[in-house]
């Protein structure tokens, strides 16, 4: 075992290197010293692969990295990897060497199955396959969302028909066993190499993977054993549904393969802009436009919500900006019976084509109503500006 190359030599990586990295200097030099892509001289290039699977095999295994990394070749009493002489023996995995080589081609069919004197892999007829699932986008009002609602959706979908029972054959017959995958669904090829057998399997084209040939073909389905269809799907929309969410009917997707189980549907909510309101979570949000008067002395007014007007007080001296918050005003919670709040934005209106007395009250007004008695904020300023200056 002495003269044995180092493991971390032999795949051109240090100690530190990471398990990705490993993996990918094995499929560079698998891929370089295959014997297979070596024709000219398979016998180094045996040697070569010998010894590169060997140091993957245990660089690949944290457990006897480990042990490599603490007694060297002293660990292993017969080495990690196998020979390509009188058939292969080793340890090479194909997804190892060959993983994200989309463009192998042919290659790849020839590798599907490696050399293991002539065993071969087999796959058995699919049984029931439960059908795809559908997506439909519902578009509802903000109302809706808000307090739920119960409507019906057409959707277009492939339903087992109900003459054959899905067979696709003629009432009072049965399909047929293809005669060329005897019903397996699946066609095997098998070539003798100087390396072994090499068995390649691919969906019967005869019967498309299904196994079943159908001679007398249903007249309702044409042999299909679905037929397409538009079924009114009930919905129970829930009060409080958001933008974005879904619902999901058991159920109400394709119909599905060999007496499977239908897919189910997934029904996306969207919600229709509002004209006053908007929402967050279980929030909602509005404004008000007052007059100055009403600011200024105080009013109660009519304030909208998805329930319908409230009269809302709006406390004498309000600000524009100002926001005045009705509890439980706001959406129903999904689950439990609270509801949010609704957030009221006051926007003071400022008058427009004002008559002369209007404007002399104003003046008068102002000219009375200057100090910091009857407006604090600009006092505030005011003074913020002199310290500036000053």
């Amino acid at each position: 075992m002495a003269d044995k190359k180092d493991y971390y030599e032999v795949l051109g990586v240090n100690k530190n290197s990471t398990d990705d990295e490993i993996k990918k200097a094995y499929r560079k030099l698998a891929r370089k010293y295959h014997p297979d892509l070596n024709r000219n001289d398979p016998k180094t290039a045996e040697a070569r692969m010998k010894e590169i699977n060997e140091a993957y095999d245990v660089l690949k295994d944290k457990e006897k990295r480990a042990q490599y990394d603490q007694f060297g070749h002293a660990a292993f009493s017969g080495g990690g990897g196998g020979g390509y002489g009188g058939g292969f023996t080793g340890n090479i995995n194909m997804d190892d060497i060959f993983g994200g080589m989309g463009g192998m081609g042919g290659l790849g069919d020839i590798f599907e199955q490696f050399f293991g004197g002539g065993g071969t892999r087999t796959r058995q007829k699919s049984g029931p396959q439960k059908g795809a699932d559908l997506r439909y986008d519902l578009r509802i009002t903000f109302e809706e969302a808000a307090f739920g609602k119960e409507m019906s959706i057409k959707i277009p979908r492939m339903e087992t028909c109900e003459e054959c029972g899905g067979t696709g054959a003629k009432k009072g017959t049965t399909p047929d066993e293809c005669p060329d995958c005897h019903g397996t669904g699946i066609r095997q090829t098998r070539t003798n190499t100087p390396f072994g057998v090499i068995a390649n399997s691919r969906p019967c084209e005869r019967c498309h993977g299904t196994g079943q040939i159908v001679k007398n073909p249903c007249g309702h389905c044409h042999g299909e054993g679905k037929i397409r269809v538009n079924r009114d799907i009930k919905l129970n929309i829930p009060r409080g549904v958001d933008e974005g969410q879904r619902l999901r009917i058991q159920g109400g997707g394709q119909a599905g393969e060999r007496g499977g189980q239908p897919g189910d549907l997934y029904v996306y909510i969207n919600i229709k802009p509002h004209k006053i309101f908007t929402r967050r979570g279980t929030d909602v949000y509005c404004e008000v436009p007052i007059s100055f008067v009403q600011a200024a002395l105080g009013a109660k007014v009519d304030a909208p919500t998805i329930d319908g007007k409230v009269e809302l007080t709006v406390p004498e001296g309000t600000q524009s900006g100002t926001v005045l918050t009705m509890r439980g005003k706001g959406i129903p919670h999904l689950r439990g019976n609270e509801r949010g709040d609704e957030f009221v934005r006051i926007k003071v209106l400022t008058p427009k084509n004002l008559s002369s007395r209007q404007k002399k009250l104003l003046r008068e007004f102002e000219d009375g109503g200057s100090d910091s008695t009857n407006n604090p904020e600009k006092k505030s300023f005011f003074d913020k500006l002199k310290d500036l200056f000053d």
